[in-house]
């Protein structure tokens, strides 16, 4: 075998793995996890063999499409911590992934998520944004700001509602996501003063 054709088999590969995460994470995103692999390989146009070569199962197809927004994930709850007023960091955190989790339903669900084959994926990323998520919301409880009772299975409980957000684009959907976000950060905190809030958007009254 020739060292061109042996280039072009591997630019052929990184080629079909590229097509495959593309289409997995716009699938992901618009219709949720349970998008199977055979159509994620019909949309990318490769065999359902081809995407199993590149990924062994669906989680580590699930983990490596949804990398970029774990790290993004990171990096928020880092700048949360980064605040000079507790308060303020955990509402920009808040803020932040009710946004991002609205633009993205098949990662709202992923980091939500209890089943075993998801949670193994994430882990490592997953395991490190709640411990810093765990030391965000101490330092907002010692501060007085947030309520003695939050857990952050409240945050997974804001999230899964984000996530039922319906609305005609993804623009309404976050414009949403962010009036019910502040409808959240009210709740959260330890002695609410009420703020005007975000414009409302007008949604469907049934998921029909």
């Amino acid at each position: 075998m020739t060292a061109q054709v042996v280039t072009t088999l591997r630019s052929d590969a990184r080629d079909n793995r590229g097509r495959i995460l593309a289409v997995a994470r716009l699938a992901y995103a618009a219709e949720g996890l349970d998008v199977p692999i055979r159509e994620i390989a019909r949309r990318a146009e490769v065999g359902v063999a081809t995407v199993y070569r590149h990924f062994q199962t669906k989680e580590a197809l699930m983990a490596e499409a949804f990398a970029e927004q774990m790290a993004l994930c990171s990096a928020t709850v880092e700048e949360g911590l980064a605040a000079d007023n507790p308060w303020n960091g955990f509402r920009l955190v808040i803020e932040k992934l009710m946004e991002a989790h609205a633009l993205d339903r098949g990662f709202a669900r992923a980091f939500t998520s209890q089943l075993p084959a998801v949670v193994e994926a994430f882990t490592t990323d997953r395991d490190r944004t709640l411990r810093l998520l765990l030391e965000l919301v101490r330092r907002a409880k010692e501060a007085g700001s947030l309520r003695e009772d939050f857990l952050l299975e409240d945050i997974s409980l804001a999230l899964m509602a984000n996530e039922g957000i319906r609305a005609e684009s993804p623009e309404m959907r976050v414009a949403a996501s962010r009036r019910f976000a502040a409808l959240m950060i009210q709740s959260f905190q330890a002695n609410p003063v009420p703020a005007p809030l975000p414009p409302a958007v007008r949604l469907p009254l049934s998921r029909g």
